[in-house]
This record gives structure tokens, sequence and C-alpha cells, in this order.
């Protein structure tokens, strides 16, 4: 019966069309055809690996004191914060943040577009009408970052800063919940990827319009 060959740098006994394959080679050559695959067409999603360097400072709530360490984080902000908020009904980090605006600090906020539409208390409107701007993100179903970049754009300085964890901007997130908070300074790589990501998820939101009143 008729034979072929599969070429070099594979057995070398020939093939012959009808022959049974076992099940290992089998998985063998679909976990091959998977990989090249997957590194194809997904390589390009997964991001490198960052240097591990500078301070980690976690704080967990209740028992910690999640809510006042951010706020004495955006008072130690020398240019810029930004901010991706799920949610934001906390009064102390509201007021810190038109505290540094008032102070000249460059400050630009991303917000769920659902909870400030229709969650109750927010603090959104406060902010705008305090002259921050605010952009409501619309691509996801939830945008549920919780982050805060301190002078991002001087990432190697000593102030800049990420602060991320599972901790909402609420005042119930600090007093009831159980979250964890981590605030990285010393990290220029880090800040710059967090910065990266804020303008790209900028780019895909809508600014956020003030209701008119009723009269």
């Amino acid at each position: 019966s008729p034979s072929t060959s599969l070429g070099t740098g594979l057995s070398k006994r020939p093939f012959r069309f009808g022959a049974r394959i076992s099940t290992s080679s089998m998985r063998t050559g679909l976990f091959g055809i998977f990989l090249v695959a997957g590194t194809l067409f997904f390589g390009s999603a997964f991001a490198a690996p960052l240097p591990a360097t500078g301070t980690v400072e976690p704080i967990f709530t209740p028992d910690g004191d999640a809510e006042g360490a951010i706020v004495r984080a955006l008072r130690e902000a020398r240019r810029s914060i930004r901010v991706q908020a799920y949610l934001l009904t906390s009064r102390p980090m509201a007021y810190a943040l038109i505290e540094a605006k008032r102070r000249g600090i460059d400050v630009q906020v991303l917000a769920d577009r659902e909870m400030v539409e229709n969650g109750e208390r927010s603090l959104i409107p406060q902010l705008v009408a305090n002259g921050i701007p605010v952009w409501l993100e619309v691509r996801y179903a939830i945008a549920h970052n919780k982050i805060i970049i301190v002078d991002g754009d001087m990432p190697a300085s000593a102030g800049a800063s990420v602060i991320t964890g599972s901790f909402n901007f609420t005042r119930s997130a600090q007093t009831r919940n159980a979250e964890n908070l981590l605030i990285l300074r010393g990290n220029p790589a880090l800040v710059k990827a967090y910065r990266d990501n804020w303008q790209r998820h900028r780019a895909d939101a809508v600014a956020y319009q003030r209701p008119q009143r009723k009269d």
C-alpha cells in the first residue's frame, strides 16, 4: 500500500494511510496545534511582568483606615490625580479631590455610568460642580475599577503612586465591609502602566453632563 513521509524532524517511520493513531500521539499533536494558535492569536494580550520595586502599603478594612490613607495620598499630590471609580460616596475623598483641584492639581475622573446615573448618593455631580472633569465609562457592562494614580505624569518622582484594591470609594467600604487596599510607591513602570490604561479607558468614555434643573 502507498506510504508518505511527513518530513524531517518528525518520525522516520512512514505514515500509512488508514493506520491507527495512538491516543497519546493525538493528544500531543492537538496540544501543539492549540499552543501555536494561542501564541499567534492571544500572545499579545499577555502583559510582560514588571519589576518589583518600591514599597507596598497594605490596608484592610474595617480595622485599617483605608479612607484616611487615600485622603493623605491625595493631599500629597504635586501635579496630577487620575481616578477610576465604580462608586464614589465618600465625602472625605470627594472633599480631598476638590481641595486638590483648588490648589492647582490636575484632577480627572472616570466613573461607571450606571452607578452615577442610578446609584444613590453619588458625589460625582459635586466634583463636576467644582470644576473637576468627569467621563462616564460606557463600553463595559460594569466599570468596576477602583484606582487612583497620583502624579502619573511624573512616574519617576518620589510621590508617584498607584492606589488600588477591592476598596470602593464609599463610607461602607471603610466601616462595614471587609476590603483591601494597596498603595504602591516607587515603581515608575507600574505607575506608567496604570496611567496608560487610564488613558485607554478615557478614550472610550463620554463626558459627564450635569442634569439640567427642571423649573
